[in-house]
């Protein structure tokens, strides 16, 4: 029989940072690996494909407790939007601004702090006066803004280090990620935020899990890996507008896959921004997050499109705390392995965000250039090699040898 306490005590461990987790709020403090925790749990659950009502209410409460507490730690630099999702404080994105709506918006207190294009994509950025984000957002569409969205935050776990990045990598196709920095070799390596590019340890993990590190296999270890970090140092990093131009980077260095472990709402900018990214013909992948079942359905994985990715454990079950998307693509292995965290040292990890990069990895096996108009016969060259098994897992696992297991 399922118990409560437990499952109320391992939602209370996937609150916490550290390499072992993934999809978190950032600068959140680290907690023990949460792995054993899960493993002792599991013989407690009947069937892990339909947990307790009440465990997935449990899941989704430590989940705005995470929100509630980041928002209180840096309340000048966060806020929450009307949907409550954590966000930019006082700062809001209008989508195709004219000259007009942006002196409107500058007579009544509105400063312009950005106005520029992503893939064709257009858009202002602006700091509001003192007032919540809800009431900005309704001042402005008063003003003429047509698509007037927060900047919303995207999750993701790990502590970071200031460490160099070495340079250098593989002679192959080209593979990007959007995470934070990556300790690991690269191709070339960019900052989106303050004080990045800027290595931390669940970046450094994803990279890792694509071209390899001491006592990690990558899935493709030839790989020329471009790093996009959009956390660095700032507690506000993984918002929407810097995903979109680390996004507009690696299409302009023309990478044909890109994987982000990241989740968040959905975000009118980002949308626009990973749609004009697919019409050129890159693909996008990403996690479900780490939230439950439950959980509202995460972003970037729900665009319509985009390649949304679960985790499985060494024995093939789905992790019991993987969320969801509005659609599955893949299953790959997210549990019971090893990546390297920022100092270079092999570690467990578990988390969807672990799977994601060996299925763009599986992906970039069959698509090594960007084609617009491709994507459709390169992901039906993979679900041909996807081992299925049954409808929790897409269309197929991936990649179910490319974990290395702990020693």
């Amino acid at each position: 029989m399922f118990n409560l306490k437990t499952w109320i005590a391992l939602a209370a461990m996937l609150g916490g940072g550290g390499v072992a987790t993934a999809q978190l709020l950032p600068q959140l403090p680290p907690v023990p690996p949460i792995g054993g925790v899960i493993d002792r749990a599991r013989p407690l659950i009947d069937d892990a494909t339909a947990l307790p009502g009440r465990a997935l209410d449990q899941l989704a409460e430590a989940r705005r407790m995470r929100i509630a507490d980041l928002v209180r730690r840096y309340p000048d630099r966060i806020a929450l939007d009307p949907e409550g999702n954590p966000a930019r404080a006082r700062e809001l994105v209008v989508d195709d601004p004219d000259d007009v709506l942006v002196a409107r918006a500058e007579r009544r207190g509105y400063r312009l702090i950005e106005r520029s294009d992503v893939l064709g994509v257009s858009y202002a950025r602006f700091v509001t006066p003192d007032k919540s984000i809800g009431a900005a957002m309704r001042e402005l569409r008063k003003l003429g803004a047509r698509q007037v969205s927060a900047d919303s935050l995207h999750s993701e776990s790990g502590s970071t280090a200031a460490l160099a990045v070495p340079a250098g990598g593989g002679d192959g196709a080209p593979i990007g990620m959007i995470d934070g920095g990556g300790a690991g070799r690269a191709a070339a390596q960019r900052g989106f935020a303050e004080g990045a590019p800027r290595a931390s340890s669940h970046g450094s993990a994803v990279a890792s899990l694509i071209v390899g590190a001491s006592g990690v296999r990558g899935a493709a270890p030839d790989a020329r890996l471009y790093v996009a970090d959009v956390y660095g140092s700032d507690p506000a990093g993984g918002n929407a507008s810097a995903i979109a131009k680390a996004l507009g980077w690696l299409v302009g260095e023309r990478v044909p896959v890109v994987t982000i472990s990241l989740v968040g709402p959905a975000n009118p900018l980002l949308a626009r921004v990973i749609a004009a990214a697919q019409a050129r013909g890159t693909i996008v992948v990403a996690a479900v997050g780490n939230d439950g079942p439950a959980a509202p359905p995460s972003y970037p994985a729900s665009y319509p499109g985009v390649v949304a990715v679960t985790g499985v454990d060494a024995r093939g079950r789905v992790l019991i705390e993987a969320g969801r998307a509005t659609h599955l693509d893949y299953a790959a292995p997210g549990a019971d392995m090893l990546a390297a965290d920022a100092a270079g040292t092999a570690v467990r990890v578990r988390g969807t965000s672990f799977a994601a990069p060996l299925a763009a990895a599986t992906i970039l096996a069959v698509y090594p250039a960007p084609v617009p108009g491709g994507a459709a016969a390169a992901l039906a060259a993979v679900d041909r090699q996807a081992r299925r098994l049954g409808p929790r897992y897409g269309r197929g696992l991936v990649c179910g040898d490319c974990r290395t297991p702990p020693k």
